[in-house]
């Protein structure tokens, strides 16, 4: 088991507490957007979202990321009165009927702080505090967890795609510690789809290990994403294999969780790939 994380190797979030290195954690994905490049997105369906929430915990989801705005290349941005107008309904419900931690998917610190009041207990920004760097200050003052993506969306990235990202989620955790995060409380995120090409996130995937050196916990966030669709050339709906390859070959590359649309199959998918991993589940 990998043992190159900064001490503590625990986190808190909400009532759970996270062991790294002990196994692989799973992230489920609610969409409350309409417009989800995957095709799920439950929009203001609020009975929908916390069936779909219920399900993904008994299927064996650990966290729960709810998420207003679409971040497929060609969406278009919302306003964050938008944004808060899809995702309080969600996270208010889902904090009063089920005990798993919430995490907000967001990039805009507006969003963030109201989500927090609403119950959840993460933040998860995709643009890795380059959109609007107070959602650290946020996620400091409310002591909770923060992912940091590494995002190449406005600016590509022409040389080694594994050194820029794990420059730029440096430069992340640098900034989110100097508005007040704790070490412990920073997740990073490699941002697969996220302005790289096909090649750079397989490259990304197949060289994960190197993130290690961040001393951080890594998430991975393959579920579905156009990579999987041009390598095998299938629609959103049909990359639950290719995922599956991901998820497996992300976990034995150190992944400490995983964002996926489809928890039944990846939960077992991570329970296999850590019974051959992980040398033991008492050791923390």
């Amino acid at each position: 088991m990998n043992k190159n994380y900064s001490s503590p190797t625990t986190v808190r979030c909400g009532n759970a507490e996270f062991c790294w290195g002990e196994r692989t954690y799973i992230m489920g994905i609610i969409n409350v957007s309409p417009d989800s490049f995957s095709g799920d997105g439950l929009g203001g369906d609020i009975e929908a979202i916390v069936k779909q929430a219920k399900r993904f915990i008994a299927e064996g989801a650990d966290i729960i990321d709810v998420g207003g705005e679409s971040t497929r290349p060609d969406s278009k941005p919302i306003t964050a009165d938008e944004e808060l107008r899809r995702v309080i309904p969600a996270i208010e419900r889902l904090a009063s009927e089920i005990d798993a931690p919430i995490s907000i998917d967001t990039g805009k610190s507006a969003v963030a702080i109201r989500a927090i009041r609403a119950g959840a207990v993460m933040v998860n920004d995709v643009w890795g505090l380059k959109h609007d760097r107070q959602i650290a200050r946020v996620a400091a003052d409310a002591g909770v967890p923060i992912v940091i993506t590494s995002n190449q969306r406005q600016e590509p990235c022409e040389d080694d795609i594994v050194a820029e990202v794990i420059s730029d989620l440096k430069r992340s955790i640098i900034l989110a510690k100097e508005y007040g995060v704790a070490e412990e409380n920073i997740i990073v995120d490699p941002g697969i789809g996220f302005g790289k090409s096909v090649e750079q996130n397989l490259e990304l995937i197949r060289r994960l290990a190197e993130l290690k050196s961040l001393g951080r916990p890594i998430l991975l966030g393959t579920s579905r994403k156009s990579v999987i669709g041009l390598v095998l050339d299938l629609p959103p709906d049909e990359r639950l294999e290719g995922t599956a390859a991901t998820v497996a070959i992300g976990i034995t590359n150190g992944a400490d969780i995983i964002r996926v649309h489809d928890v039944k199959q990846m939960a077992r998918v991570c329970r296999m790939s850590d019974a051959i991993t992980r040398r033991s589940k008492d050791e923390c």
